[in-house]
């Protein structure tokens, strides 16, 4: 992932950025491990929610997304009142998964963390995987 931006079509690519709080903070002095899981998700959040992908869109079109699989790899640390850049993007749709690359970058450019995410699509009935929708499909595809 090298020097801190993912280098793909920005309609793959999501990007927030945070202010680290005192609250994420953990008794060594810097963000605890499990707020760098909840970083990430706000990161697909804003992902689905930039393509209109919202919750109510999703489940009234017939299916929702769940986590399966995240890999997270732990670069440096983080402090009170860092800025962090939360970068999503799309890279690999199958049957019934999405892949989604994540890095979390500190206001100097330095790598925070890298992540990868595996989302299984489900039926909000059944809770049984369906394929992926055509309208994500087609965001991987026109890249």
């Amino acid at each position: 992932m090298g020097d801190g931006t993912v280098n793909v079509q920005d309609s793959l690519v999501s990007t927030i950025e945070i202010t680290v709080r005192s609250t994420e903070i953990d008794v060594n002095g810097h963000v605890n491990n499990a707020k760098y899981l909840e970083y990430l998700e706000w990161g697909r959040e804003d992902w689905y929610e930039q393509r209109g992908f919202t919750y109510e869109v999703l489940r009234d079109a017939g299916y929702i997304t769940v986590l399966v699989h995240i890999g997270v790899d732990y670069r440096r640390e983080a402090f009170q009142n860092d800025r962090l850049r939360i970068q999503t993007h799309l890279s690999a749709v199958g049957n019934s998964s999405i892949t989604m690359r994540q890095i979390i970058d500190n206001q100097s450019g330095g790598r925070v963390v890298d992540a990868e995410a595996v989302i299984v699509t489900i039926d909000p009935v059944t809770r049984k995987p369906v394929p992926v929708p055509d309208s994500i499909r087609r965001l991987l595809a026109s890249s």
